[in-house]
């Protein structure tokens, strides 16, 4: 009866042994971790991701198969280090070596509008740079001169002097990429024929031409043409929608 309701003594020494052989990767892998930096907390790059997992996936393994002997899993997980080591000295030592490992910032966005290149070598898309860019605090495309992605992913943007005065309404993107938002273009109660009219105005006869449209409430519009230089300008509005 008593052998239903306690663990056997079998079963106590094994859950000692995990706690133990757990508390010792724990201490291990905190170790390891001070010794490679703040950085490999905060802000890493692509090869100090790719070791954090590898390292993840080795204390794993010794603290739950009691049969594998734990000094495998830190003789790996030291491994690891060393190697995440080398690349480091690699990585300041070597001239050209930190792009090849580490990549290069990408600036998505200059004086010229978006750079539609950039992008996609970062598998990234216009809503993707508008998205970002709002997190930031700025809401209309025109209201910035650069905004790129570091090589560890974080975004960063330079607005202009008078960003403020430039987003006095929220916009929506009514053309993304060659194709009419439908959603974005019912709210601003108009048509697709309506844009495409304002697109011939402006010297674009072809929609897959259009990167993108943004609208806002007050009317005003940002447009930018594949491989052009943005423009803006106001659509002739009786009323302020939004």
């Amino acid at each position: 009866m008593l052998l239903h309701i306690f663990p056997s003594l079998t079963q106590n020494k094994n859950m000692a042994l995990i706690f133990i052989r757990t508390s010792i990767i724990f201490v291990t892998l905190f170790i390891v971790m001070r010794l490679m930096g703040k950085r490999q907390i905060g802000e890493m790059q692509p090869y100090e991701l790719v070791i954090t997992l590898i390292i993840s996936e080795l204390a794993c393994i010794p603290m739950g198969d009691p049969s594998i002997p734990l000094l495998y899993g830190i003789i790996a997980i030291l491994t690891v280090y060393l190697l995440h080591q080398i690349v480091c000295i690699i990585d300041l030592k070597l001239q050209g070596a930190k792009s090849v490992l580490s990549g290069e910032p990408s600036v998505v966005l200059n004086k010229n509008g978006i750079d539609d290149t950039q992008l996609k070598k970062n598998n990234l898309d216009v809503s993707d740079l508008i998205e970002s860019l709002r997190v930031e605090g700025y809401f209309s495309l025109d209201a910035v001169d650069y905004a790129l992605y570091e090589s560890e992913g974080t975004f960063s943007a330079l607005p202009k002097k008078n960003y403020e005065a430039l987003q006095s309404s929220l916009p929506v993107i009514v053309v993304d990429e060659g194709k009419f938002v439908k959603h974005n273009v019912e709210l601003t109660m108009k048509t697709p024929a309506y844009y495409l009219d304002v697109l011939r105005g402006h010297g674009c006869d072809e929609l897959k031409n259009v990167l993108v449209l943004t609208v806002d409430g007050n009317g005003k519009s940002y447009l930018q043409e594949r491989g052009k230089k943005y423009k803006t300008f106001q659509l002739d509005w009786s009323e302020k929608l939004w």
